[in-house]
């Protein structure tokens, strides 16, 4: 495993880390590859949650610029090729998960880093964090899906206003606007996002991962594609065990024993 995150397996469900923490936890293609292939050992080790987090005092900030400085180049860095490659890559992988993914932002995201966290399920923040779209500030857009994000979250007028400005957007006015899930007083932050890992994970993740497609299923379906997706998704989960268990569990007056199956 690379040194550029850490993991640690609870059973369950897994905890990332990426680790960075002297360059505030910014992308090198090294930490891509490491943090696609954590998430895909998640998902084939039958993980049933996965928290992300950073080390240290911020949570990322987006990409490490020194990889991609032109006056070290031979050309101009060719930037589509690296959304391509390694930022799409990554946000589809973390929306197809059939899981949820809860990202516990630590302290600053920027760039791709802020984007990166929008593209998981659950965001928690510390208070003291803030939300840069910092991509105006070097002559660039929000990738990672920023541009997509922030309009379907905010409305154009907040996103262009936090795009071509950068301005930080703490955490408190991004729960307060509906951008994130939760901005939570630093010293609790991870006690909270570990016990949402942990009671999402012990949940009933079938139901869990195909209430998380249908959600995003939603963007570019109509109502009656939309009603006919849920329709699927029930039939799915009115066959399951989780289903049958929660019933039971309910009528019996007990704890439900769940199995994400």
């Amino acid at each position: 495993m690379s040194e550029t995150l850490l993991v640690e397996d609870h059973g369950t469900w897994v905890e990332i880390t990426l680790n960075r923490p002297d360059r505030l936890n910014s992308f090198t293609e090294e930490m891509h590859h490491a943090l696609r292939a954590a998430l895909e050992a998640a998902r084939d080790g039958g993980a049933r949650a996965v928290l992300l987090t950073g080390a240290g005092r911020g949570f990322c900030a987006g990409q490490d610029l020194g990889d991609r400085d032109p006056r070290e180049m031979d050309g101009p860095p060719d930037l589509g090729h690296t959304v391509r490659t390694l930022y799409a890559p990554l946000v589809n992988l973390i929306r197809s998960l059939n899981f949820p993914v809860i990202c516990a932002v630590n302290g600053v995201a920027a760039g791709a880093g802020a984007n990166l966290a929008l593209a998981c399920d659950v965001v928690l923040a510390a208070e003291s964090a803030k939300f840069i779209q910092s991509f105006s500030k070097v002559g660039l857009i929000p990738d990672t899906g920023g541009s997509w994000h922030l309009p379907r979250l905010l409305g154009e007028a907040r996103a262009k206003g936090l795009a071509l400005t950068a301005e930080p957007l703490p955490a408190k006015k991004a729960e307060d606007w509906g951008l994130i899930w939760k901005a939570l007083p630093d010293e609790g932050l991870m006690t909270e996002a570990r016990a949402m890992a942990e009671k999402l994970a012990n949940g009933p993740t079938l139901g869990l991962g195909l209430t998380k497609q249908t959600i995003q299923a939603a963007a570019v379906n109509t109502l009656a594609e939309q009603l006919e997706v849920e329709a699927g998704a029930m039939k799915t989960c009115g066959e399951s065990a989780d289903y049958a268990e929660g019933v039971a569990s309910f009528l019996e007056k007990r704890a439900p024993a769940f199995k994400g199956k």
